[in-house]
This record gives C-alpha cells, structure tokens and sequence, in this order.
C-alpha cells in the first residue's frame, strides 16, 4: 500500500476510534441526568464536540481515501474499526471482551490483513 493511501487508512482508523471514545464518554456520565437534561449536559461537555470533530475529519480522510481505492477494498480495509473500537474500549472503559468477541477480532483481522496485503 502506498504511504498515502496508508496514512489515509490510518487517519481513518485513529479518527473513527477517536470519535467513538469521545462519544462514548460523553454519554456515559453519570450526572447527566434523563431525556432533555441529559443531551443539554453533554452538549456542554468537550466530550460530544472532540467526537463531532473527529467525525468531520474521519469524513474529509474517507473521502480521500476512497478516491485513492476501489470501494471493495476500502470498505474491507475501513472494518479494522471495529477491533480498534473494541480493544480500546476495553482499555479505557473496562468493558467486556468475551471468547467469541475475541474470536471475532481475529477474524477480522485477519481478513483486514489478507485484503492489505492485496487480496
């Protein structure tokens, strides 16, 4: 893979991660409350907005990347979110990875693996 449409991939990934730990500590506060009050408080928090942010950028490095690759392999290459989401939710949140979670992050590892290496 060239190191453009890598570096793409990886903006991609670390985007997307980033914009799903964002969100997801936006929302798990525990003062936030119920219905109206709830989305009034995270409105307020830096949470929601990194995690507008990191969407937007994650967008304009789709785009990019997309335009470097069919939309067969990007969107092969682009499932490497899932595991990145999953192990660093695990690392940040504490949140469960049970065997056939892990089974499924090798799986699509490895199938991320075989369509990188030009599958």
């Amino acid at each position: 893979m060239p190191p453009l449409t890598f570096g793409l991939w990886l903006a991609n990934v670390l985007l997307d991660t980033g914009g799903q730990l964002a969100f997801k500590a936006a929302a798990s506060d525990p003062a936030a409350g119920d219905g109206l009050a709830r989305w009034l408080h995270m409105a307020r928090r830096p949470w929601l907005w990194l995690g507008i942010g990191c969407y937007v950028l994650e967008f304009l490095a789709w785009i990019a990347f997309l335009s470097l690759l069919p939309l067969s392999r990007a969107i092969l290459l682009g499932s490497i979110n899932i595991v990145a989401v999953m192990v660093a939710g695990r690392l940040l949140f504490g949140e469960k990875l049970t065997r056939l979670r892990v089974a499924g992050i090798a799986l699509v590892t490895l199938g991320v693996a075989i369509v990188g290496a030009g599958g």
